[in-house]
């Protein structure tokens, strides 16, 4: 689950939230320097849902569509997204059973705000320090990184605030954050699928100049969804064969 942000007329800038429900597989992909087949896992048969709302339709529309692509007939699942609360409160309503991870690209870019307030933006002694906690993160020390950013924090005053900021957003996601155990165990640990699609979204719903009414956006959306979940021909289908009004 993720967001974006369209412009509507009278209202201005809203966010459009997206949602990508998928099946896990396991590919072997030929590493090019050792000549050896690796295991990696993708995100494959993407469907997409998207509301310009509030969180509680959109999680009553995610767990429609993980529904129907048969969620609770599953051997085991998972949540993934990025720090946002709505999107937990919407995980434990709708998929408490499931494994939750907040996504890699989001806590190294977290990391990386933080390394640039400690050791400056593009340093040498930045890129190391990004690298050392990096590695403390992807093998599960989350709590470790929130630690030493409060350790920062008190070293670097005129920064303190934002430090705690990055430290509080480690130590409140610390259970979401076992990157390597997922990995090992078969998981996707990125969620380039549905920021993929909330791209998508953007590059049609939010050009340049592009300002849409209230209506003409929710009329196009189910449009867009459709056309990303590869079921187009199946709305059509049901629109065409819709009784007269």
């Amino acid at each position: 689950m993720d967001g974006t942000m369209i412009h509507i007329r009278e209202e201005g800038w809203k966010e459009l939230k997206v949602g990508s429900v998928f099946n896990v597989e396991t590919r072997g992909i030929l590493d090019q320097e050792t000549g050896k087949v690796e295991k990696q896992v993708h995100a494959v048969d993407n469907s997409y849902v998207a509301y310009l709302g509030g969180p509680e339709i959109f999680g009553q529309k995610m767990w429609a569509e993980a529904d129907r692509r048969h969620w609770e007939q599953a051997s085991a699942t998972e949540v993934l997204g990025d720090g946002a609360h709505w999107i937990w409160n919407l995980a434990e309503e709708h998929f408490f059973d499931s494994h939750k991870l907040v996504d890699w690209y989001h806590g190294t870019e977290h990391l990386g705000v933080a390394a640039d307030l400690i050791k400056g933006e593009e340093t040498a002694a930045g890129k190391e320090w990004f690298e050392d906690q990096k590695e403390a993160l992807f093998r599960g020390h989350a709590l470790r990184v929130a630690r030493t950013l409060e350790k920062e924090a008190q070293e670097h005053p005129t920064v303190a605030k934002d430090l705690r900021r990055e430290a509080g957003y480690f130590h409140n996601n610390r259970q979401r954050m076992n990157y390597q155990d997922m990995r090992d165990k078969g998981w996707v640990i990125g969620s380039g699928m549905v920021e993929s699609g909330a791209k998508q979204f953007k590059a049609r719903m939010a050009g340049p100049g592009m300002r849409w009414s209230r209506s003409g956006a929710e009329n196009l959306i189910p449009i867009r969804k459709a056309i990303l979940s590869d079921r187009f021909d199946d709305l059509w289908r049901q629109a065409y064969n819709l009784p007269l009004n």
